[in-house]
């Protein structure tokens, strides 16, 4: 066995404070296998060493909440009715960097095992997907490769992808971020738990054998991107849709049988990551013979079995006397089950590999806050944001042809249509809670047997977040608390999928701080807990000695509830001579808007225009309208300004408007500036004078705007074209992109 020192532990990602400290739990110096151990469960990615700290501050308590952030596999939180909403988003970065279809294959399998691991079937799954400039042919085939890897592992498992956001920038060509979401329902009380207990209870290892795919996956995804990263692809875990079919069908029977104690899935870390936080939450340990997992490769060193990220895999501790219950079960759906250990008295894990004990820790010192170190880094406010803070929009001057900005944008792979893109997943698969399908802010998931509706959101402006990273987080949260009450819902709770640099980099830190700052103020403000997620630090390339981190990307996956799902509300304009409303204030901003960045190509500016209480004002606004059915629609002004809004309204019908600007501001900035804060309203005709009468009433700020035409679409009387020239090129833009060799 390798020679354990400091040169071993640099090797596997430990510092040398760190070996120090494993020698003082351990009293004596690991051995290797103990050493492999320590390096996936204290690697970054299992154990939030530099940001758990920061983690503990965001808000973790809310009225819906059933399971707080970090108790159990997934946040849940309370319908009604008896039932219980399960959902986390996760990151499969680093591995899609490598091998795009099999790392976004093996997100999708690994974050819906986290759904049904909780004793909830998933029912919906959303993504959020960060590539380079699809122009780039390598950039291109990174995105062809994670969204075949999305879609067929989704349809193949049968679970719908009902909503998500791709976004392109140059600083995610060879990092690409490639964040999952999983939802799924389940009867209140009826839920799992990841908690072993019960000196002498059985531990089982069920569903797919263990080979050498995975390993080091943690430590893997807690590392830079390199040039010799290809040469880590044995680190890419393998998925089978058909397999975790199988193994959720198998697991719900299970939850059901009464034989169950706790389950986990085994995912990142594979055995020793389970085995640790199980025993952990239960205040107990484990004894495991490694010789018993079953395996479907020869010669695995017991580090090797400990460590393997083989995927569809499941630990679950059984009531002893039970064993016939739980092996009929899995006999039954064609998997391998397999009795690898029992649950013994103590803090202490133990692992034997024919018949010599190999590895012995506590499981405390393992698990997520429980003895991996926690550390408070250095930050420092980079000198970007100086040079940022300088913009000026008179610097800018103002386009003499507003048609040449409107058709730039509508066409930007940023706005432009991702047709490409969903129309690879099946969104009707499964329809045991089916996709109403209708256009709305939100993704709106029917609960079925009951009049309510799930809203599902992610959200995220990057460019936002390194413009003004406390700013931008607290953009995220708005925004996707903004289209859930678009869509009629009420925000509930958040998981977030926080996507950063290299934390011992003071300025990317800086970033991280700020953006935790941000994002717990904004989730006290809207009632929206953090329920859990994933942090991804290291996304950041070095290439030809060059190191570039992605811009910091805190994506937001957003939980809301439609306690009616007939006050469902879309954004399309529904007839012709509709009156066009501006709920919310329009300010001179075109600050790191679309329009400045890719048309004006000005990349340095601040974030735009935000005030948290002006976003929560202007959205109880429009949860009164719409609760009064004032409104015939309602659609955020975000990406591309008012102008994309006006027009992703107008084109599922195939209308047209017509408006008049602000003469108090900038022709460009009210069009194209995406200040925050406003959604754009119609309505009837019939309408209006009541709807004037309430805005009036309940100090709603509201602007009139114009109103929907058949089909052309006009500025200040002037024409810029017709619905149908419009469509065309935001249909097909990215169509046209990839569908280049």
């Amino acid at each position: 066995m390798q020679e354990v020192n400091y040169k071993t532990a640099k090797e596997l990602g430990i510092l040398p404070e760190e070996l120090d400290s494993i020698k003082e739990i351990l009293g004596r110096t690991p051995n290797f296998t103990e050493l492999n151990i320590y390096s996936a469960m204290w690697s970054e990615h299992a154990s939030y060493k530099n940001s758990i700290k920061w983690l503990k501050t965001l808000p973790r308590t809310g009225k819906h909440l059933l399971a707080e952030a970090g108790s159990e596999n997934a946040g849940l939180v309370d319908l009604g009715d008896g039932l219980a909403c399960a959902f986390k988003i996760e990151s499969h970065n680093h591995p899609c960097a490598i091998e795009p279809y099999q790392g976004a294959a093996t997100g999708v399998g690994g974050i819906n095992r986290d759904i049904f691991t909780m004793g909830a079937r998933p029912i919906a799954q959303l993504n959020s997907l960060r590539f380079g400039n699809p122009e780039d042919k390598h950039n291109r085939h990174l995105m062809r490769g994670v969204v075949r890897g999305i879609g067929n592992y989704g349809n193949c498992f049968g679970v719908p992808v009902v909503g998500g956001e791709v976004a392109f920038d140059d600083c995610y060509t060879i990092n690409p971020l490639v964040n999952a979401m999983s939802v799924g329902l389940v009867e209140t009380g009826n839920t799992i738990s990841a908690t072993a207990g019960g000196a002498g209870n059985p531990v089982y290892i069920i569903g797919s054998l263990t080979g050498k795919d995975g390993i080091h996956g943690t430590t893997f995804a807690s590392a830079d991107i390199t040039e010799d990263s290809v040469e880590d692809i044995p680190s890419i875990q393998v998925g089978d849709p058909f397999m975790e079919k199988l193994l959720l069908e198998a697991s719900l029977e299970l939850r059901d049988s009464g034989a169950l104690v706790g389950m986990q899935d085994m995912g990142a870390a594979g055995i020793i990551c389970s085995t640790s936080e199980m025993s952990e939450r239960g205040g107990c340990g484990m004894k495991i013979d490694l010789s018993k997992v079953p395996l479907r490769q020869k010669n695995m060193e017991a580090w090797e079995i400990l460590l393997s990220e083989s995927q569809e895999r499941m630990l679950a501790v059984v009531e002893k006397g039970k064993e016939h219950v739980v092996e009929a079960i899995f006999a039954k759906w064609d998997l391998e089950c397999a009795i690898i250990g029992e649950v013994i008295d103590g803090d202490l894990l133990q692992f034997y590999y024919r018949g010599e004990l190999v590895a012995e820790t506590p499981a405390s010192a393992l698990a997520l806050g429980g003895g991996a170190p926690q550390y408070d880094r250095e930050y420092v406010e980079p000198a970007y944001i100086k040079e940022y803070k300088k913009f000026d929009i008179n610097s800018v001057p103002e386009p003499e042809n507003l048609k040449e900005p409107a058709l730039f944008l509508a066409s930007h792979p940023n706005i432009a249509s991702k047709r490409w893109v969903y129309e690879q997943y099946d969104s009707m698969v499964r329809t045991v809670n089916m996709s109403t399908n209708l256009p709305s802010d939100a993704a709106i998931v029917l609960v079925k047997g009951t009049e309510k509706a799930l809203a599902l959101t992610v959200d995220c402006n990057s460019r936002y977040v390194r413009a003004n990273p406390k700013v931008g987080a607290m953009i995220a949260v708005s925004e996707a608390a903004r289209n859930v009450v678009c869509s009629g819902g009420e925000p509930c709770g958040i998981t977030n999928c926080l996507n950063f640099g290299n934390p011992y980099n003071p300025e990317i830190y800086w970033q991280f701080v700020q953006a935790v700052k941000g994002m717990g103020e904004a989730c006290n403000k809207f009632g929206t807990p953090v329920t859990g997620g994933n942090v991804s630090f290291y996304n950041q390339s070095e290439i030809n000695g060059k190191v570039e981190a992605v811009f910091p990307t805190p994506v937001i996956g957003m939980l809301g509830i439609l306690k009616d799902k007939n006050r469902q509300t879309t954004l399309s304009f529904r007839r012709k001579g509709d009156m066009i409303y501006l709920v919310g204030r329009s300010y001179n901003d075109i600050s790191s808007s679309e329009y400045l960045y890719s048309y004006c190509k000005v990349k340095e500016s601040p974030a735009p225009h935000f005030n948290l209480d002006e976003e929560y004002e202007v959205q109880n606004h429009i949860k009164a309208l719409i609760a009064a059915n004032m409104i015939q629609s309602a659609h955020d002004v975000s990406d591309g300004g008012l102008f994309i809004a006006l027009l992703e309204s107008a084109m599922p019908e195939n209308f047209g408007f017509d408006i008049t600007s602000d003469a108090e501001i900038r022709t460009d900035a009210f069009l194209f500036g995406e200040s925050q804060s406003r959604v754009v309203v119609s309505v009837a005709p019939s309408r209006e004078t009541a709807f004037i009468d309430f805005t009036s009433k309940h100090n709603i700020p509201v602007s009139t705007l114009g109103h929907v035409t058949k089909s052309e679409i006009r500025v200040d009387d002037a024409s810029l074209g017709f619905i149908n020239d419009f469509k065309k090129i935001y249909d097909i833009s990215l169509e046209n992109i990839m569908a280049k060799p």
